[in-house]
């Protein structure tokens, strides 16, 4: 059986008459890496905002590694790096700012600079005095995701850390997390709006639409058992009827599977671009 690290019951969050989140329901589990995917104003961040302390919800209950009461929680969101958002010191380098960070996350003042050391040559940024000012949008990713990891926590939040890269950096940030997950044993809660992207990173999905989880599903889940003979036809399943009433016999049948994307319309509605 799985183990909960991340349990979200009935949930509740109201900025005055407006409901943010109605009653979320969600679990992760050891080792997921477990994709939150909804629209913008879904309710992704105000979820990861409850998860973190950064919020109050108006009822429900939030459990972080099997403990819910205000003292422990307390204590395990300090096994809970995050990357929401990048906010640095912009007239500071990388560094200068992961010393900072380190501070306030408690890093013992002898393991500042190796732990700094690690984390950049992670992410691949370099180890220099160069202004935070001067980095490019990847470059302040990398270094929100950094900061995320300084002290290797045991769970990692990114809220869309793909957002604005190219190509080649997604990809890259692609395999950071699951290098997090497969080499250093964290669990992963990654939002994204690169449903193919997030597709191939996570193996578990939660589905937000209008402040609740509407769907959790995992990669098995989007396979559909739907069997579509290759061939040219208008009618499909008219086609397949009438060879099999003329004794053809169908020699294979292909079984497709579902993007995440699909999966996602078909659950909420709208439609692909």
């Amino acid at each position: 059986m799985s183990e909960a690290v991340i349990r979200l019951s009935n949930i509740k969050k109201a900025y005055g008459k407006h409901e943010v989140l109605k009653g979320v329901n969600m679990q992760v589990n050891k080792g997921d890496i477990y994709g939150l995917i909804g629209r913008n104003g879904a309710g992704k961040t105000t979820i990861f905002k409850m998860i973190l302390g950064l919020s109050k919800y108006d009822e429900g209950e939030v459990s972080i590694l099997d403990s819910s009461s205000d003292k422990e929680l307390f204590a395990n969101r300090n096994r809970v790096g995050f990357l929401v958002g990048t906010k640095f010191y912009s007239y500071l380098s990388a560094r200068d700012n992961l010393e900072y960070y380190a501070t306030v996350k408690g890093v013992p003042a002898r393991e500042t600079k190796k732990e700094i050391d690690r984390v950049l040559e992670l992410v691949s940024l370099p180890n220099d005095r160069k202004p935070v000012k001067n980095y490019s949008l990847g470059m302040q990713q990398r270094l929100g995701i950094a900061n995320a990891i300084l002290g290797n926590p045991d769970l990692l939040i990114l809220d869309e850390p793909t957002n604005g890269l190219d190509p080649q950096g997604i990809a890259d940030i692609r395999h950071l997390v699951q290098r997090f997950r497969d080499e250093f044993g964290m669990t992963v809660i990654v939002s994204s709006h690169i449903l193919g992207e997030l597709e191939h990173t996570a193996d578990r999905f939660g589905i937000v639409n209008n402040g609740t989880v509407v769907k959790e599903i995992t990669q098995d889940d989007l396979q559909e058992n739907q069997p579509a003979v290759e061939i040219a036809v208008s009618d499909l399943a008219k086609a397949k009827e009438l060879l099999e009433a003329g004794g053809v016999q169908i020699m294979r049948e292909v079984v497709e599977k579902s993007s995440l994307e699909d999966y996602y319309f078909r659950l909420v509605g709208g439609k692909k671009e």
